[in-house]
């Protein structure tokens, strides 16, 4: 067995009116990948937050290699050898792939960078991680995976022992992944300690070797990552959950939605469907399959070339939310925090985005009105919050995602498209969500479902569209889909436009 390169005891940290740590126990190995699994809202960032010097505890202490450590600051971390990969891109855009893996100490004499000395050394480090780019690229040039393997390799600059990955897959494509965990296992080899945190359970088995299960602020088991999927799931949410997809088919009624003959150049061709009351159509496809471009043109965030919007047989106007909100259209974006939330505003006052116009009356707000309507579909929701003016920046993933259905709730719309929406957002967040989606068919509404998880668009929709390339390539009813189905629509060689 190999030795322990981290002990964390009993860690609390605490925040107005939370406990996000209470009592946490954390043990790392040398060479493991140990993962690190919770629900949104489980302590998982706090806990990270605390171990590379953004946050200290409030109790509790840590060991390193048998020694108590004070980390308080991200340079005490990385002088110890703990590296974070957050999941947001944590690099300078505007520099090149050398300057980023430098920034901090960049190599040189009396106040000048040695630019030669400082590319090769970046050679070496990309070579460790198997990235063919050349040092002066500039960042902003690299997709996601790329700056994702960047950021692996600058942490290797800094010697880390210990590296912290916080969701590394969360926006990488299957072969994506596979690099990265090529990159992983060859790091565990080499003696890198690896704390690997995600949502999809698929991935413990393949890459993980232990698992530190967190639940509200609790550290409730450490387990193989081979335990079985529902075992872990309820030791996450503390309940057993029979049926991570738990669709309810509806009787089928009007056409809700139609959309006819949707094109704009260079984005989507020819689109036509339409969505029905009380069912759930999912919209499957690989990534720049048009899909978000139609979903946005459809709600008049974008406008289209030609083509037709009809929403309870009222024709919209392209290029025009405010009559699509009217007509009872709602869109949550893929973009939750950036287009679909106000983070510094109350969890009332985002809920109530929508319906704020229509609350005016002679240009004053009823707001004890809107308060009461809000307090209403908080309670529906089942949010987890101190209050309606507790901040949305605040509230977990999977909260956040339901205060935007929320606002879409209280504006009573009878056709919601859903842009991936689950995204980020943990196994039991994810059933409340779909049961709020069964609810919403119950009740004769109709859904339209993006999303990139085969898995999720198999298991709750009726009816599957599969995308390629800014065409409809295919439709397929439940009883007759699978993934390998929907994935060689998905890769159908269309002569449509090539989306970017």
């Amino acid at each position: 067995m190999s030795e322990e390169i981290l002990r964390a005891e009993g860690l609390r940290k605490e925040f107005p009116g939370v406990v996000a740590l209470d009592g946490v126990d954390l043990s790392l190995r040398t060479g493991e990948v140990h993962v690190l699994l919770g629900e949104n809202g489980a302590g998982k960032s706090t806990l990270i937050r605390v171990l590379s010097g953004a946050g200290r505890p409030d109790g509790g202490r840590i060991l390193m290699d048998g020694r108590p450590v004070d980390i308080r600051t991200a340079g005490d971390a990385r002088r110890l050898g703990i590296a974070t990969i957050y999941q947001e891109v944590n690099l300078v855009p505007q520099l090149s792939v050398a300057e980023n893996l430098a920034l901090g100490r960049p190599p040189g004499r009396f106040g000048f960078v040695a630019v030669k000395r400082m590319e090769r050394l970046a050679r070496r480090l990309l070579d460790r991680v198997g990235v063919a780019v050349n040092p002066r690229t500039p960042v902003a040039g690299l997709g996601i995976a790329g700056m994702r393997m960047v950021e692996i390799a600058k942490a290797l600059a800094w010697d880390a022992r210990l590296l912290i990955m916080d969701e590394p897959t969360a926006v990488l494509t299957t072969g994506e992944v596979a690099t990265l965990f090529a990159i992983v296992r060859q790091l565990r080899d080499e003696g890198v300690s690896i704390v690997f945190i995600t949502h999809y359970l698929e991935e413990i088995a393949e890459i993980g070797d232990r698992v530190t299960v967190l639940r509200d602020g609790r550290s409730v088991a450490e387990v193989p990552a081979n335990t079985r999927r529902d075992e872990l799931v309820g030791l996450m949410v503390g309940r057993p959950v029979a049926q991570h997809y738990p669709r309810r088919p509806c009787e089928r009624g009007e056409a809700l939605l139609q959309v006819s003959g949707l094109t704009r150049g260079g984005a989507f061709d020819d689109v036509s469907f339409e969505v029905c009351a009380g069912e759930l159509v999912g919209m499957a496809g690989l990534v720049g399959s048009g899909r978000t471009a139609v979903a946005r043109a459809v709600f008049g965030a974008d406008r289209y070339d030609t083509g037709e919007v009809v929403v309870r047989g009222r024709r919209l106007p392209p290029g025009d939310v405010h009559a699509a909100v009217e007509a009872g259209l709602g869109l949550v974006p893929e973009d939750r925090k950036g287009q679909g939330l106000v983070l510094g505003a109350g969890i009332g006052e985002n809920l109530g985005l929508v319906t704020l116009r229509r609350a005016t009356r002679a240009g004053f707000v009823d707001r004890a009105r809107q308060r009461r309507a809000a307090a209403k579909v908080a309670e529906q929701l089942g949010l987890r919050m101190i209050g309606l003016d507790q901040e949305v920046r605040t509230l977990s993933g999977g909260n956040q995602a339901k205060v935007v259905i929320g606002k879409w709730l209280l504006a009573n719309a009878v056709v919601l498209i859903l842009d991936e929406p689950t995204s980020g957002v943990d196994v039991g967040a994810k059933v409340e969500i779909y049961r709020l989606i069964n609810a919403l068919t119950d009740s004769g509404h109709a859904v339209l479902m993006i999303s990139s998880d085969l898995p999720e668009v198999l298991g709750m929709s009726d009816r599957i569209l599969v995308m390629a390339r800014g065409r409809l390539v295919g439709e397929l009813p439940a009883a007759e889909a699978t993934q390998d189905r929907v994935l060689a629509l998905a890769l159908t060689d269309t002569e449509g436009p090539r989306v970017r």
